[in-house]
């Protein structure tokens, strides 16, 4: 099965919105907190096994990283928070730019939104989003680690999941198990984000 998402390369990382890539072409975000397993599952959708680092120390994405996947069409790697121990000037920063840039971005198409299937809907999860949301944009959120629970377990994840996003007005987000490590529900990820971003 051809995966238009593995021509995937490292573009940039930004600090600052000055420091951006122009605002064309569509974009797709991975959010997630520090040990939701977001640089795995980067790697498992692109079929690279280093394009974003995993790294022994949750919290190392501290920038917006862009990967090019084909010409004006790019994911998004969100800086990762939960365990990050960051200063809180710059996690100031980071909510300021992070909070401009969903709300302005013309470009973004969608929202990846990765999470431990163990450990789901935590407060920064649900404020991701709220970011979808609120500007009108597709989210998908991604149930990582799904390896660890038996099949089981994972139903009635996913359905708790849904169930919860509901309740809170967020029924369209769509949600499904993952695992980087078992190779679950890639396929089924790689088709929403190739989908988003118009790549046939």
């Amino acid at each position: 099965m051809s995966n238009p998402l593995e021509k995937a390369r490292y573009l940039g990382s930004a600090h600052t919105p000055a420091q951006l890539p122009p605002d064309g072409g569509f974009e797709v975000a991975f959010a997630g907190r520090s040990n939701a397993g977001k640089s795995s599952a980067l790697n498992a959708l692109t079929r690279q096994n280093a394009l974003a680092r995993v790294s022994k120390t949750p919290g190392r994405t501290q920038q917006l990283v862009y990967f090019e996947v084909a010409p004006e069409r790019y994911l998004v790697d969100l800086p990762g928070y939960g365990y990050a121990k960051v200063p809180m000037e710059m996690k100031a920063h980071w909510e300021r730019f992070l909070d401009g840039w969903f709300q302005t971005r013309e470009a973004l198409r969608g929202l990846v939104v990765v999470m431990d299937i163990r450990h789901p809907l935590k407060d920064y999860d649900r404020q991701m989003i709220d970011y979808a949301i609120n500007r009108g944009l597709p989210a998908h959120a991604l149930l990582t680690k799904a390896d660890k629970l038996g099949r089981g377990q994972q139903a009635q994840a996913v359905l708790a999941v849904r169930r919860e996003l509901a309740a809170a007005g967020a029924g369209q987000v769509g949600v499904q198990a993952f695992s980087s490590e078992s190779k679950q529900g890639v396929d089924e990820a790689r088709a929403v984000v190739s989908g988003w971003l118009e790549l046939a």
